[in-house]
């Protein structure tokens, strides 16, 4: 009964939550902007003017061509086995491997599997607690407890905020900047870059107010909210053959494209590479993926793999890595590279972009965030709405937005496991012995960076093969501590709670979509 209900439900889940930011047309317009920012006083790295120039005054054929790929919502096995399927196998030019950002809710995440995918150099963001749209204090100061607390993400490397169905007000803009964000990524560039009118700005601090969503967002624009610190990362938007009526931003290949009444994945790679040429072509503003990696997992319990899809949005990647002076980076290394601009010849010099591995003994038992150190000695949270795995000790109760880090369990004849410290990084900390493995002068880090070839030509990355999908799952890539496979080894229980989850993110979605 289970499989076919899940059958039944999943398609019109996959309908529905592609609406998930989603947009219609235009957000914004230069005259509802009323946007003015003096370039003589706001100067990088604290400020900087929204513009569709590159900033520090470079030229665009100096600027490389950042394609930025985001993931939202929960952190599971067969979310990280979608975005490994397009991204595990690909190098940047200078041969280090690709690193995304994760907008993490936490309804039904497992938290040791953010842990591992920050160890391995991928960025964890902040996207609420319950994926609730405008979010209240709890729900965005909440994620960051629980994230530091079960995860052992330092707070000071959440940077990033994204909100549910991108559905944010001025008052969410506040909050995350008095939460000591860096930046928002909820804004959608809604007007192709070839359009005299576009809204496709390079990232900008909010010292002089917002300059996107002017028509969708109630109280922003025209010189507000003025937050000076903060910064907006705006969400370029794809386009088909119908210009700024056939607008796509996330999951595009759940749309339909140019009209159509079916998905086209034909089509849908057209507009893609489309869209990215007008970005390369002018002034090389970033092209965005925003995904929703259940839509595209290989392995969702039930559900047959999207193979052809799979294998188009590879194919797209193969193609954009073959042109010159691509790099594939998560938003917090596109806002390092704005904040301290550089030409395409010294990209080998911004360390955020270069290879960082921790150096740590592989034969070591240690609850640390890798994989092959960790293996039996992570806790197993048997809650019935949801289990997870955690290195910090379980909670007595499953962690809410009233109470994001309760109490901890602690198992008779053992002891409590201690929570990640300021002064440690995530790899180096044992939380069973509760101490450091090494000290600020041995905590090492290893670059295996290698220079970047000539014009910016990217001689280790890209090609997955034609066959996209089983390339891809037949590589060895980064592996979970629970192997491949989506919800097969988890307790009984589960798979009605993530239907039962899914049936009410639906009923929100389809509340949301209806004020779009």
């Amino acid at each position: 009964m289970l499989p076919r209900l899940l059958l039944a439900i999943v398609p019109l889940l996959g309908i529905a939550l592609a609406q998930d930011g989603s947009i219609s047309g235009p957000t914004s317009s230069p005259e509802a902007a009323g946007y003015s920012c003096d370039s003589s006083k706001c100067k990088l790295p604290d400020c900087n003017c929204a513009s569709t120039d590159p900033p520090g005054g470079l030229k665009p054929e100096d600027v490389p061509q950042f394609i930025v790929y985001t993931a939202d919502d929960a952190v599971q096995s067969y979310t990280l086995d979608s975005v490994n399927q397009f991204l595990a196998r690909r190098k940047n030019p200078n041969g280090c491997s690709i690193k995304m950002t994760y907008y993490t809710s936490l309804n039904y995440t497992n938290y040791t599997l953010v842990t591992d995918w920050y160890v391995a150099g991928n960025e964890i963001a902040d996207h609420t607690m319950t994926h609730v749209g405008d979010p209240p204090v709890d729900e965005i100061n909440g994620n960051l407890i629980a994230l530091n607390a079960l995860a052992g993400i330092p707070m000071s490397s959440i940077k990033g905020f994204r909100a549910p169905y991108l559905a944010y007000s001025v008052n969410t803009l506040k909050r995350i900047k008095d939460a000591g964000f860096t930046y928002d990524s909820s804004a959608s560039a809604s007007i192709p870059v070839t359009d005299s009118n576009t809204d496709a700005f390079w990232p900008y601090s909010l010292d002089n107010g917002m300059a996107n969503d002017c028509l969708a967002v109630e109280g922003i624009c025209k010189g507000e909210p003025k937050l000076p610190g903060l910064w907006e990362i705006p969400m370029y938007a794809l386009f088909d053959k119908r210009g700024p009526e056939g607008v796509h931003l996330m999951d595009p290949w759940l749309d339909n494209a140019n009209g159509e009444n079916a998905v086209n994945d034909s089509a849908t790679l057209e507009y893609m590479k489309s869209t990215f040429t007008d970005h390369y072509n002018n002034k090389r503003q970033p092209f965005g993926l925003y995904t929703h990696p259940i839509h595209t997992a290989p392995n969702y319990p039930g559900v047959p793999p999207l193979n052809s899809t799979i294998n188009m949005i590879n194919q797209f990647l193969d193609w954009a890595q073959n042109q010159q002076n691509v790099w594939i980076v998560s938003s917090e290394q596109l806002l390092d590279w704005v904040q301290h601009p550089v030409p395409i010849s010294q990209l080998d010099q911004v360390q955020s972009l270069k290879c960082s591995t921790p150096q740590v003994d592989s034969s070591k038992k240690i609850c640390n965030g890798i994989p092959q150190n960790e293996e039996g000695l992570l806790s197993h949270c048997a809650f019935p709405d949801f289990p997870f795995y955690t290195c910090y000790g379980c909670p007595q109760e499953a962690p809410t937005p009233s109470n994001p880090n309760p109490s901890q369990q602690v198992p008779d004849g053992q002891q409590a496991r201690i929570r990640l410290p300021a002064n440690c990084s995530t790899p180096f900390w044992d939380p069973i012995a509760g101490e450091c493995i090494c000290t600020a002068s041995t905590c090492a880090f290893s670059d295996n960076s290698r220079p970047i070839g000539p014009n910016g030509a990217n001689l280790t990355g890209g090609g997955t093969g034609a066959d996209s999908a089983q390339a891809s799952q037949s590589s060895n890539p980064y592996v979970p501590f629970n192997g491949s496979g989506a919800l097969k080894s988890l307790p009984s229980g589960v798979l009605p709670a993530i239907i039962f989850g899914a049936v009410g993110a639906l009923i929100g979605v389809l509340g949301i979509a209806a004020h779009l």
